[in-house]
């Protein structure tokens, strides 16, 4: 099951838990904010969340990190060129809004990757590197489930921010056309910021 909690810290970001039905174990996918709300909707749904997985490295995608792996005791995963932002506030974008926040010891992961669940490992999320938002921007997709976590590489009808540190518009144009737009026309598109969308609808958007 995949539930979007929309969490407000200095943006509005969609966050996202995917939940195994059969183990009520799973992964939280960019907590920007609301640390607090977000222990407190595990706490009352008796979700146990194995890993935190980042989409890249803005803080309003990782902002309640620090508060949530360390209440429960895990990890949080992101993309091997992480550090650049993780570790920098003002690449990050923190400092122009509010405390520094810094992310250490993250677990890397690659372009390919398969990050399981270690109750179930049937249940799991392909790395996809998409480059372009930021140099470590990645989507999670599940096969299973026909869906895809993109953070801000894509969003319905419009594309990421290229104009951030690390962005770049020829990079993110090429990430979304033989990343995500090759990825089966039903696949549903779950963003860091509008409404979920699919592949076939953002295809025919762009005339494809």
């Amino acid at each position: 099951m995949i539930y979007e909690i929309p969490v407000k810290g200095a943006f509005e970001t969609n966050c996202y838990f995917y939940i195994d039905d059969t183990t009520n174990h799973g992964f939280l996918i960019d907590p920007g904010a609301e640390a607090d709300r977000l222990l407190g909707i595990i706490k009352d749904r008796k979700w146990t969340i194995e890993k935190i997985l980042l989409t890249h490295g803005h803080f309003d995608h990782f902002g309640a990190v620090n508060r949530i792996r360390a209440q429960l005791a895990i990890d949080v995963y992101a993309h091997e060129m992480s550090d650049k932002y993780l570790l920098n506030p003002q690449i990050n974008l923190s400092t122009f809004c509010g405390p520094d926040i810094v992310v250490n010891n993250a677990v890397k992961f690659a372009d390919g990757d398969i990050i399981k669940l270690g109750t179930n490992p049937d249940f799991a999320l392909k790395v996809i590197h998409t480059p372009g938002h930021t140099e470590d921007s990645v989507v999670f997709y599940s096969e299973k489930d026909k869906t895809a976590f993109v953070g801000d590489t894509i969003f319905k009808h419009s594309i990421g921010n290229y104009s951030y540190p690390g962005g770049n518009k020829t990079v993110l144009v090429n990430s979304i056309m033989t990343k995500i737009f090759t990825l089966p026309i039903g696949t549903v598109l779950l963003s860091g910021h509008s409404a979920k969308t699919t592949v076939g609808d953002e295809k025919k958007y762009y005339g494809m």
